[in-house]
């Protein structure tokens, strides 16, 4: 037994099928549609449990970020969530419209919009820990606990390993 709890006879056919060149790549076993359905299987828990707080995974993330840093310009937010800053920037204009975020102009950059997060951001994330937690919790509860911390550890590998192709470099620190 490996140190993920595979039996070498688990593991070998995976192996096998990734090294035969020219053997048909069946879809589940490729890492890319793997991680998309990853994906996609987490928003939709998230959604299920926090769908009444009208808040996206990214937003979210932004939420608690903010909460973690107090205040971050919209540059540093992108970078950090590993989205471009466009995107980055509709979210926090939504979060603001709803009162949950503050946004100012910088006094050194006028181009440079500075965010924080208000009483009202605070106490949804209040709120919504409990819920994004199961969610999370959801999204692992077929793993062990040690193959959910060796899952963590292998996809915050892969992420540090590929930091240079956007931003982030803080979140894996």
């Amino acid at each position: 037994m490996d140190e993920m709890g595979l039996v070498e006879t688990d593991v070998a056919p995976l192996l096998e099928a990734r090294q035969t060149r020219g053997a048909p790549w069946l879809l589940p076993e490729r890492p890319g549609f793997l991680i998309r359905r990853l994906h996609q299987i987490h928003v939709g828990l998230f959604s299920e449990r926090c769908g009444a707080f009208r808040i996206t995974p990214l937003q979210y993330s932004l939420l608690s970020l903010l909460a973690e840093r107090s205040e971050a310009d919209q540059t540093t937010l992108a970078n950090s969530v590993a989205l471009d800053r466009t995107t980055t920037t509709g979210a926090l204009k939504r979060l603001e419209a709803r009162g949950f975020v503050e946004r100012s102009a910088s006094l050194t950059d006028r181009r440079s919009q500075h965010c924080r997060l208000t009483q009202a951001g605070h106490a949804l994330l209040g709120r919504m820990e409990a819920v994004v937690r199961e969610a999370h919790d959801a999204t692992l509860e077929a793993l062990s606990e040690t193959e959910q911390a060796t899952l963590i550890h292998l996809m915050k590998k892969i992420t540090a390993a590929h930091q240079q192709r956007r931003g982030g470099d803080e979140l894996l620190e």
